[in-house]
Parts: C-alpha cells; structure tokens; sequence
C-alpha cells in the first residue's frame, strides 16, 4: 500500500518536499560542521570519526532498506555509482572538511560548502540538465556574492593558514561534480533510499583504505565517553542527511540540491560563534543575507519553472 501511495504524494508536492529537504538538510549539514570541530577538540581524528560515523549511518540505511523492501539489486552501473558518488560526495569531500576545521574553523567551512551552486548551475547549463532561467541564475550570484564576502574577510584575517584554506576550497569542486554526477548516472527505478546506502557503504570502504595508509588510523580512544556518543549522532545526523539528499536530488534537481551548503552556512555560523566560542566573521550580516536571498530566488524560480506547460519549457 505504501508504494502506491508515496508516488503519487511525491508527484503532487514536489516543491513543497524539495524546500523541506533543503531546510531540514542544510541545517543538519551545518550541526555536522561544528560536530566534527568538537570531534577534534576531544582528541577524535578526522579520517577515524568520519569513517565510524558513517558506518553508522550505512548500517541504519541498510536496514531500513532492507525493511522497506529497496535495496537495489547489484550490477556493475550500480557498483558505478555507489563508487564514484562515494568518492566525490562523501568520502573525498568531508574528510577534507572535517581535516581542515581544526585549522580554519567551523564556520568558515561551513561558508564555502555554500560555493557549490555557481559551478552546479554552469556544470548544469552545459549538459542541458537546466534550462536557464534570470531568477536562479540571479540567486545562484546573490549566494555566490554572499560567501564571497565572508571568504574575503577569512582570507584578511592574520595567521591563516592559506594552505587549509586552499585545500578546503577543493570540497565544493567535489560536491558540484557530485551533484551533477548523481543526476546523470541516476539508476533506472531506484528510490532514494535504496541509492544512500549503497554510497555509504561505497565510502566507509574508499576511508577504510586510507585508514591503512602511514600516518592515518582509524583507531578510537573510549577512555572519553563522549567519543562514542558523538559518533552516534554524527551517524544517525548522516543517515537523515543523506536520505534527504537523495530525495531532494530528485524532486529538485542538482542545483536546488547545491544550496544545501548555503542553507548550511546559515545555521552552521552562528553554531560555531554561539556554541563553539569561533569569532563572529566580519561580513555576516551582508554575507547572510545575500545567501539567504539566493536560496529564496533559486526556490522560488524553480518553483515557477515547474508550473510551466511543458510546451512553454521548450521554446
């Protein structure tokens, strides 16, 4: 019964759970960044606390797959995309955010995670996944401007470290590529919830293999008990995360997907500054409220996109 339903309740409110994904996701992407600052100060790697916490997640996804009945049958396109989907949008993308926090701070990662909407909606363009449109294109430059503000600002500041700051910039050229790639390579007939796990557990391999590199290690010390704690919610905010991931992948395509980061940014900033004793960043107020007004503009024209005759779409 509830295949039949889920379809049809999708179809009709596609916007509607899109917005959701992207408010519930981006703010859960945000929690994430300052949880793996945390992670650092209690003595937790970042290589050891993404790996357990992601296997973690894989393990709950995998059961609730196998629950619902969607776990997707193997085959070499879906080995595929579990591998390269792994590599690009979890396994390479945050163990170079989570290794860089300790060194630029959580709200400055949780700033350039924004970036990846201008290289999502060009990437997008070229390959014919979009069709242009002066209100995304315009929100897309208004989030874009909002980060660049703040990056500015972080790159001013005395005592950075330029190295972390240039290495965490590669993380949202990995999750552009990642957007795109999910979209085109999407398996035939396959739910979100039979993708996540897959990729999770595609990328608990790939950090595994890492693991076993000199000077990596998976090891966890317990003697903390908050260690264990922690890697249990990061695990559980992982399994949502990357459930509603998929989910807004499909019902609002790769650039709505990208503004997970700046709706990240929003919540992971003032985390940071509140919780986590990080200065305020210079810039917040224009750089926020231009990122806010991205995710408006980039929402609101795909919304008016979707209600177009199909006729109106193509001309």
């Amino acid at each position: 019964m509830s295949h039949s339903i889920e379809p049809s309740f999708i179809e009709n409110n596609t916007w509607l759970i899109a917005l959701v994904c992207l408010l519930v996701g981006g703010a859960l992407l945000g929690i994430s960044t300052n949880l793996a600052k945390y992670a650092g100060e209690i003595g937790l790697g970042p290589l050891a606390f993404l790996f357990w916490s992601l296997l973690g997640a894989a393990i709950v996804l995998v059961i609730v797959a196998f629950m619902r009945g969607e776990l997707l049958a193997p085959s070499r396109r879906s080995f595929e995309y579990y591998i390269v989907a792994a590599l690009v949008s979890v396994a390479g993308s945050n163990l170079i955010f989570f290794s860089a926090i300790p060194h630029v701070g959580a709200s400055f990662v949780a700033l350039i995670i924004s970036l990846p909407p201008l290289l999502t909606y060009l990437g997008a363009l070229m390959l014919n996944i979009e069709r242009f449109s002066v209100m995304r294109a315009l929100g897309v430059a208004a989030a874009l401007a909002g980060v660049g503000v703040l990056a500015a600002r972080k790159f001013a500041t005395p005592d950075t470290s330029m190295f972390w700051i240039l290495l965490a910039l590669c993380g949202p050229v990995l999750l552009a590529i990642g957007n795109i790639y999910r979209t085109l390579r999407w398996p035939d007939n396959a739910s979100p919830i039979a993708l996540a796990p897959g990729m999770l557990i595609a990328a608990v391999i790939l950090l595994g293999l890492v693991g076993t590199l000199p000077d990596f290690s998976l090891m966890v010390s317990l003697e903390n008990s908050n260690s264990a704690l922690l890697i249990l919610v990061q695990a559980i905010i992982f399994a949502v995360q990357f459930v509603l991931l998929f989910v807004l992948q499909k019902t609002g395509g790769p650039v709505l997907l990208s503004l997970l980061g700046a709706v990240g940014a929003i919540v992971g900033v003032p985390v940071a500054v509140i919780l986590q004793g990080e200065a305020l960043p210079e810039g917040l107020v224009v750089g926020g409220s231009l990122i806010a007004l991205g995710v408006i503009l980039v929402t609101w024209g795909g919304m008016k996109m979707a209600t177009l005759p199909q006729s109106k779409l193509k001309e």
